[in-house]
């Protein structure tokens, strides 16, 4: 048995500030997400436009806006019970609420005195917002606002959709647009009681400047102190991963991240993020979207979001008649019920003290003199045995939740469980693992590589948390005798393979990491036409993923210098040429776009980043021979502001823009 150790070892910290307004947010660890609207009359189609929208519509079908508001006596949910949402809410073991006041299409859920594009006007004459705020004290629900700094309908907001010829800009005022949102945002916080979140969104174009975000924030926090506000105020990046708390123009970012449809790889310890995410594939109601996640994938995905300190948004599209699709139903009872057996697991905790487990993920919650690690186990072990790795300390109990006590035993570097064979549920079993003071976790070694391809040489690091642990590793397979003691280069395929010691015990699981040397890709031919462009067709039309171009007719064919594009809607681009590789080498490529892109070399497809989406980053490595390949460059945007970018460089060294120099069209 391993004693309590104080040292070369891994202990957590619970990284939440004493009397933090973001305490019960911390808490709840779960909420759910309420995109509706006017959207929710079409149900994702209108006329021939296709059936593939959502809250959306009004810009991906390019609905005018005077036939747009043809909606507005159309919407008249009856069915709309506030007690009933705020119950479901709670019933699948969520703390939160967060709805759409208004969307950027503009109507506004609530009354306002500032317009008439709201509920006011629709043949139901109720105020939403009022009814939710009053019901959710109730249900112990946090109720909490959505609101977009968007606005496709009011007369002030700038840009126009780029197909909205008819709107003319003449008299907009973007400081009187302002005012009028400022105005909106008092409304939801000075007549509802205590709201929990301020959740803006919309803050991309660019007519809006982080300034202006740390405003809307003042303003928040003026009226509310304890109001929590997302991080979604300034220039856009707050979509994107761990980002968007810093680095606006303005400088100010909001209190927590907000990654979009996806949950980051690592986080580091004390940061607050929540994933927003859909249940389908869209946020509002589409009448055909039937691409419902299972519940074990939902669990599963709240599962891994608690293990990092991070909480889970979970979206419902409504229906226009104010009920929740059945498919949206029949989950939240699910996870209900997952919920009334294991939440312990989820409620008030924090990340786990594991860098991974292979068979789930980990969460912990800390009392005086012990902690009680969950183990959310997602493949349940046929034969009964639970190996926990790299756990010391002392143990001195084991149960699963729902489920009787279960015997253990600890051993070197790893903690033993004998579980029942049968596993408690069909979705995440969870064992609670009691542990006097706080867990001791053995790190394994971390090898870092700058990519796991290279030409000529690769050099390897190798690293612990701990400087009191010792590392020991293998470059042909063979036992782990060589003790690392600084970076070292490879000049072979091979795998390396790395594992954590205390003395002469090993204390972690054997990590691994395959590499290979690549001959590069042969250069091109010469190019006589070295130019500094590549060549250019555009392309216009709708579309949600990138199109057979080869199929299409472009509307203008031309040259450019680079990959920087103007402003513009459903619109695409393809360039083909020529790069130049200055030395024979493995490159990293950086491609970014909003939304779709993808580069090649030659007839190898380097980079897929496609798809409907904000901006993001994809890269990968290729080897190349020193001299011209050729490349091609596809991009498409649909709605909303466009982005596309290409950095390159040597695997290891800075990426950069292409210079012109190293672009070429063909003879």
């Amino acid at each position: 048995m391993i004693g309590l150790l104080t040292a070369a070892v891994f202990a957590y910290s619970q990284p939440s500030v004493p009397d933090s307004k973001l305490d019960w947010w911390r808490d709840s660890r779960f909420g759910m997400f309420i995109h509706w609207g006017l959207y929710a009359v079409p149900a994702g189609t209108w006329k021939d436009k296709g059936t593939g929208h959502a809250e959306w519509i009004r810009t991906t079908a390019q609905i005018p806006l005077e036939e747009y508001d043809e909606f507005v006596p159309k919407f008249n949910p009856v069915n709309f019970d506030a007690d009933a949402w705020c119950a479901m809410a709670n019933d699948a073991g969520m703390g939160y609420v967060v709805i759409t006041t208004k969307h950027h299409d503009g109507f506004c859920l609530f009354d306002s005195e500032y317009t008439d594009f709201d509920i006011m006007s629709t043949p139901f004459k109720r105020d939403i917002m009022k009814e939710l705020a009053e019901a959710a004290p109730k249900h112990d629900i946090h109720m909490s606002w959505y609101h977009s700094i968007m606005d496709w309908h009011h007369s002030d907001y700038l840009p126009r959709r780029e197909w909205e010829k008819v709107r003319t800009t003449g008299g907009a005022d973007m400081q009187r647009y302002r005012k009028y949102l400022h105005a909106q945002v008092s409304e939801l916080l000075t007549n509802y009681g205590p709201v929990g979140i301020m959740w803006f969104d919309g803050e991309w174009e660019s007519t809006w400047r982080g300034s202006y975000g740390k405003e809307l924030y003042e303003l928040c926090v003026g009226l509310q102190p304890e109001v929590i506000v997302n991080n979604r105020l300034g220039a856009r990046g707050g979509m994107e991963g761990l980002t968007g708390m810093d680095g606006y123009a303005g400088g100010y970012g909001g209190d927590y991240m907000t990654p979009e449809q996806e949950i980051p790889d690592a986080v580091e310890q004390g940061i607050d993020w929540e994933t927003c995410m859909t249940m389908n594939g869209r946020w509002g109601y589409n009448m055909v979207d039937k691409n419902f996640k299972s519940t074990t994938d939902l669990l599963q995905k709240l599962s891994d979001i608690a293990s990092k300190s991070g909480n889970f948004l979970l979206n419902v599209g409504p229906k226009a008649d104010g009920t929740f699709p059945d498919e949206s139903i029949q989950r939240l009872e699910e996870i209900g019920d997952w919920m009334d057996v294991n939440g312990e697991a989820i409620h008030g905790t924090v990340g786990s003290p594991f860098q991974e487990l292979d068979w789930g993920r980990a969460t912990q919650k800390f009392h005086d003199e012990s902690t009680t690690l969950y183990l959310h186990v997602f493949d349940w072990p046929a034969d009964g045995e639970l190996i926990v790795p790299g756990l010391a300390g002392t143990v001195t109990s084991a149960r699963v939740l729902g489920g009787s006590d279960v015997l253990y035993e600890m051993g070197q570097g790893a903690v033993t469980l004998h579980l029942p064979s049968l596993r408690p549920n069909e979705h995440i079993g969870v064992v609670a693992v009691e542990v006097q003071g706080k867990p001791v976790v053995y790190e394994s070694p971390e090898i870092t590589i700058s990519a796991d391809t290279f030409v000529h040489t690769l050099k390897v690091t190798l690293s612990v948390g701990s400087e009191d642990l010792d590392i020991r590793y293998s470059t042909n397979g063979n036992t782990l005798l060589q003790t690392y003691r600084k970076p070292f280069e490879i000049d072979t395929t091979t795998t390396i393979f790395a594992q954590s010691y205390d003395g002469d015990q090993a204390v972690s699981k054997i990590v691994s990491k395959a590499v290979t040397k690549t001959a590069p890709r042969s250069a091109d031919e010469q190019q006589a036409n070295v130019n500094g462009k590549l060549s250019l067709s555009v392309y216009e039309g709708d579309w949600n993923e990138l199109p057979n171009f080869s199929l299409l007719t472009p509307t203008e064919r031309t040259t450019g210098s680079s990959f920087s594009i103007p402003e513009g809607e459903f619109v695409a681009r393809v360039y083909t040429g020529f790069i130049y590789a200055p030395s024979t080498d493995m490159y990293m490529f950086a491609l970014s776009s909003d939304d779709g892109s993808r580069f090649s070399i030659g007839d190898d497809v380097v980079i897929d980043n496609d798809g409907l989406h904000g901006a993001q980053v994809v890269q990968d490595a290729i080897a190349l021979a020193q001299g011209w390949h050729a490349c091609k460059v596809e991009w498409f945007n649909k709605a909303g502001g466009g982005s596309l970018g290409l950095k390159m460089g040597v695997v290891g060294a800075p990426l950069v823009d292409i210079p012109s120099a190293s672009l070429s069209t063909a003879k």
